[in-house]
């Protein structure tokens, strides 16, 4: 392990503090820790926790997993899927991940109270110091400069107030974004929000090479008179007996906001076949519901010495409401200008190296999310989602290049035509 060089003052706790042990917040906890610095990972839950979401990652989060040096086997506990299925308009394709140089060729699932426990756990291995049940209610500043130097915290079962301070904080406190809150830096009302909710079922479709995507959600409790529900839905095989069946709609639906989406969920599952067992006796849980900051929709990423990783900077995936992914490698990025930072002799040193922070996310990420803004507002609109599907779907070449670009799966050097279009386009597209 190499050793920065440590910028704490006699009375910091840490060289950096981390808010939020979710992917992101373990993720970069494992990178500092890995670099020799001194981390504080606060979590206000306790592990395992529940976190709403569909469980299922593509091969673009199993890259940052494999980066972090995660054993993704399946006989380390991961089931691995081949691909995408597509449902809508009468037809169901199956879309196998593309061969790529950048990224393996299979996603995997894994259930959330799993997953950020082993990502917590990896982060300690490393060094960090994970303290649960420690709730951050905002950022400490210097009352001279205005910069953030810790945070004031709640913590243990009886919420004893508490302030911890080190020269760096991390925000990965995710849609809360409380400490960015605290230092008056708000949601950007320009960039598409999403919500989503799921459930789990003991179905018999539990193990499936594929993870289903259904573009249009129907009620058919009236057989005579199918309604088509606003939103897209997923089912993703847990391979444990159950899966998790989720919806997801988008802010630039007109539905967004004024739809009782639990409501919404029972009546697309019931529409399902009966022998799929999404019916309320099959429920193993509560429905779960959740915000999904999409398409960088809290900036800016740096300030005064806070950085905003993962869902705190809105990095969800306007296309396809991937997060993890994107909370990972932003993790990453953030990491590795906190280390170079505090590697550095001078104040203005280490300043100009966090400020290279929100550009290097702008350059892995700005182009493709301003294409998914984009995109979200045209499918937010169900006349141009019904036309997408009935004439989209039925041309496999058209769907493969569609699955590239809906899940950031492409080569950025080299590739087919495909990656070449995308890869171009996401280049020539302004990030702002």
């Amino acid at each position: 392990m190499t050793s920065a060089t440590s910028r704490r003052g006699p009375d910091d706790d840490a060289d950096v503090i981390v808010v939020g042990a979710g992917p992101a917040g373990s993720t970069a906890a494992t990178y500092l820790a890995r670099a020799g610095l001194d981390v504080l990972l606060l979590e206000k839950s306790v592990f395992p926790r529940e976190k709403v979401c569909g469980d299922g990652i593509t091969p673009r989060g199993v890259k940052q997993l494999i980066d972090l040096g995660i054993d993704t086997r399946e006989e380390a506990g991961w089931l691995h899927n081949k691909g995408l299925r597509v449902v809508g308009g009468g037809v169901s394709l199956d879309l196998d991940w593309p061969s790529l140089s950048d990224f393996p060729p299979y996603g995997v699932v894994r259930p959330r109270n799993d997953f950020d426990d082993l990502l917590a756990r990896n982060a300690q291995l490393a060094g960090a110091r994970l303290f649960q049940q420690t709730s951050v209610t905002g950022a400490i500043t210097d009352d001279r400069t205005g910069r953030v130097v810790g945070v004031e915290a709640k913590t243990g079962p009886e919420r004893k107030p508490v302030g911890y301070r080190a020269p760096l904080v991390l925000a990965c406190d995710g849609v809360s974004a409380r400490l960015a809150l605290s230092v008056g830096i708000q949601k950007r009302d320009d960039r598409p929000m999403g919500v989503a909710v799921r459930r789990y079922y003991t179905s018999p479709r539990h193990k499936d090479e594929y993870l289903e995507s259904h573009l249009e959600l129907w009620d058919r409790s009236n057989p005579d008179e199918p309604r088509l529900l606003p939103g897209y839905g997923w089912l993703f095989g847990m391979g444990d007996g159950t899966v998790n069946a989720g919806l997801g709609i988008l802010s630039t639906s007109s539905a967004y906001g004024k739809t009782d989406y639990r409501q919404l969920m029972r009546a697309w599952l019931d529409g399902t076949p009966e022998e799929w067992g999404f019916r309320e006796d099959n429920a193993t849980g509560k429905i779960g519901g959740a915000a999904l900051p999409m398409g960088f929709n809290r900036t800016p990423h740096y300030r005064d010495g806070l950085l905003l990783v993962g869902d705190a900077g809105g990095m969800v995936n306007p296309f396809n409401g991937e997060g993890i992914a994107y909370a990972m490698q932003s993790a990453r990025l953030a990491a590795e200008c906190a280390v170079h930072a505090m590697a550095r002799p001078t104040a203005f040193s280490r300043e100009q190296a966090l400020r290279r922070y929100p550009t290097a996310v702008q350059q892995e990420l700005g182009g493709y999310f301003r294409l998914g803004n984009i995109f979200s507002k045209l499918i937010g609109n169900p006349t141009v989602m019904r036309m997408a599907t009935k004439h989209g779907l039925p041309r496999q070449t058209l769907m493969r290049f569609v699955l590239k670009l809906l899940a950031n799966l492409y080569d950025e050097k080299g590739g087919d035509a495909m990656d070449r279009v995308i890869s171009a386009t996401t280049r020539v597209t302004p990030s702002a």
